[in-house]
């Protein structure tokens, strides 16, 4: 295996963090903390590059929320500054593990994304009977520190560079997610460091690193031929029932090694002709459809934003943003009577009386 060295100069280097600034400031440019930064640009980046020079650099805290899309979500937003920082190191260090990774791994990756990986799941669902699809149970918050940075240091060996994802690695670490795995005692799951934030940039490039391993153990040593990942997400296609079952369970004492769990009750057989659900979508070998809870949760959004823009809470131009992100999603699937129905249902006008109503039937569906 290929190993590198004398990375860290570059990810310091005031060029590099120069066009992590532009990549972080991208759709967030009017928000204060943007703005505050690009005021004192070269300032703040000459900072940011003394600081990892000296080695004196500290991740700042993070701001949490949640959010529900669909199920809560603890999100964990980094300083501004820090955020520069993730950019920095994921410029060096992701075309290094990207060579690395299978054709058929699509989370946060140049040319992949979620709707190729919904393609190529028609695709397999096509020439197979049934499929296996996997959960992983609490993903981010399970982690593992001490096996991450193994895995990223047989392929980086510069020591500042280590050093780096070591301090970014270790800025968040989460001891309310316990499992417990052959060989633990009582304590073993609580002195272990775990969990990367949801929101990091770097968390989305980690998480692909961690299952990189495991995707090649599914290619190569079980003879997958027909395999996608989508971060947690994962499905298994073939002809045989109990051929995939036996797989399952390859699946989970490989899952072991590396600490999370899979989801008990999101992980089973189905047969694909009953359409499966994945990544937002309920896929059938024929055609696709937006998923029952996504439909659901957008009717709910659609009359919240009525209510917010009736109230002057929102403008007409940002309900159009989002409504048409959704329209993106829905596009994809067999939905023109879903889209039409949706967005004519519900109308928008200022105040509680009067006013033309605006309604969604010129949106084009």
């Amino acid at each position: 295996m290929k190993t590198y060295r004398n990375l860290f100069d570059q990810i310091a280097s005031f060029e590099n963090l120069l066009r992590a600034a532009r990549k972080a400031q991208l759709g967030k440019r009017f928000k204060e903390s943007t703005a505050l930064f690009n005021l004192n640009l070269e300032k703040e980046l000459l900072y940011i590059h003394k600081s990892l020079l000296d080695r004196t650099y500290r991740h700042g805290a993070y701001q949490d929320f949640f959010v529900f899309d669909p199920k809560m979500r603890l999100i964990s937003a980094a300083p501004y500054r820090d955020r520069v920082v993730h950019h920095a190191l994921c410029n060096v260090i992701e075309p290094i593990f990207e060579r690395s990774f299978i054709h058929d791994s699509y989370a946060c990756r140049k040319g992949k994304g979620s709707h190729a990986a919904v393609r190529r799941y028609t695709d397999f669902a096509r020439k197979n009977r049934y499929v296996l699809k996997c959960d992983i149970q609490k993903y981010f918050q399970s982690v593992d520190h001490a096996i991450l940075l193994d895995m990223v240091s047989e392929k980086i060996r510069c020591p500042g560079t280590l050093w780096l994802i070591g301090s970014i690695v270790a800025s968040r670490c989460d001891k309310s997610v316990a499992f417990y795995f052959k060989g633990d005692d009582l304590f073993t799951p609580y002195q272990r460091s775990h969990a990367i934030p949801i929101g990091n940039l770097t968390s989305q490039f980690f998480a692909n690193v961690y299952l990189n391993g495991f995707d090649h153990f599914v290619k190569e040593n079980l003879r997958c031929k027909y395999y996608i990942r989508y971060v947690d997400d994962f499905v298994v296609f073939d002809n045989s029932k109990e051929k995939l079952s036996g797989i399952k369970a390859e699946l989970e004492s490989y899952l072991g090694s590396l600490r999370p769990c899979l989801h008990r009750n999101k992980s089973r057989v189905y047969p694909v002709k009953d359409g499966v659900r994945f990544l937002g979508y309920r896929i059938f070998p024929t055609h696709r459809l937006v998923a029952k809870a996504n439909t659901l949760a957008m009717r709910r959004r659609m009359h919240r934003y009525s209510r917010q823009y009736r109230e002057g809470e929102i403008s007409l131009a940002q309900v159009r943003q989002c409504i048409q992100s959704w329209i993106g999603h829905a596009c994809h699937a067999d939905s023109y009577r879903l889209r039409s129905r949706l967005l004519t249902g519900v109308a928008f006008q200022r105040g509680k009386a009067g006013g033309a109503p605006w309604g969604l039937v010129e949106q084009q569906p």
